[in-house]
């Protein structure tokens, strides 16, 4: 992935080819294609609701159930969600699934990805120039299920585990206090901006989330799966926002990621 800084905020330009991975690839990965996903999509119709390997998708009900766990107590965040064995170290939780399953699920439900932020070389009768393109998709509600103190599945927004910085950054340095009223996270929406698929030649494509780890961002990294609205600065003097714990799960706990796209408002017919 290519990197471009534009007034301290962080682009991502077209995929290029991502650096070279030692582990070898497992047996078993799956792969689908244009043809493969046309029907698996007819298949799920007429269904109440599809399980795959860490996944449930609930077609009737319009939303999916990953599988994840609590791997960040404290700190500061760049992530909601990182794939396992990526990015524990600043994000709230891992999930189990590829990235790339979570993103067929989502398509099997009918969510429209869009893009993640980039930059682009446009030709204009000027000439080529450099054009920012914001991140885009289609809004989902992002939440998190686990069980009560009754032992019941109860599902929360996933605002209520995020908190503002107080009086530090994430080296420690001293910053100017913020209000007990502005330290709450302001939302549980974001971007189905579906990270991109990289092919090389006569390689497999690539899935890039599934390379950086990148599930669901609070920076912006470009290859991500769901995205806040906008571009957000991962400088570490730029990052805002803070686990809160006060009802998150202890470390390790397995949870569930509640993925809800939110279906457009009706247009009202105008008043005769």
């Amino acid at each position: 992935m290519a990197w471009f800084t534009v007034n301290s905020q962080i682009f991502a330009e077209e995929p290029v080819k991502p650096p070279a991975k030692t582990e070898e690839k497992k047996e078993g990965d799956a792969k689908v294609d244009g043809k493969e996903a046309e029907q698996l999509i007819k298949l799920a119709q007429d269904r109440e609701e599809l399980v795959m390997p860490g996944l449930k998708i609930m077609i009737k009900k319009g939303y999916i159930d990953v599988d994840a766990k609590v791997c960040l107590a404290e700190g500061f965040l760049e992530l909601i969600a990182c794939t396992k064995d990526s990015k524990e170290h600043e994000a709230l939780i891992s999930v189990d699934p590829k990235a790339a399953h979570i993103h067929a699920a989502l398509l099997l439900i009918g969510a429209q990805p869009g893009n993640p932020a980039m930059r682009k070389e446009v030709q204009t009768e000027d000439g080529p120039r450099w054009v920012d393109f914001p991140p885009r998709g289609q809004e989902i509600e992002v939440f998190l299920v686990f069980n009560n103190k009754d032992g019941q599945p109860e599902e929360h927004t996933i605002d209520k585990f995020l908190i503002k910085g107080m009086d530090e950054n994430f080296d420690g340095v001293p910053v100017e206090p913020v209000k007990k009223e502005d330290r709450k996270f302001p939302t549980h929406t974001f971007l189905f901006t579906g990270s991109h698929v990289f092919k090389d030649g006569e390689a497999d494509p690539i899935y890039l989330a599934d390379e950086s780890g990148n599930v669901i961002s609070l920076s912006t990294f470009g290859d991500e799966l769901l995205a806040l609205p906008g571009v957000h600065a991962h400088a570490n003097e730029a990052l805002a926002w803070a686990v809160e714990p006060t009802h998150l799960p202890p470390l390790n706990t397995k949870v569930i990621l509640r993925l809800k796209p939110k279906k457009a408002a009706a247009a009202q017919e105008p008043k005769k």
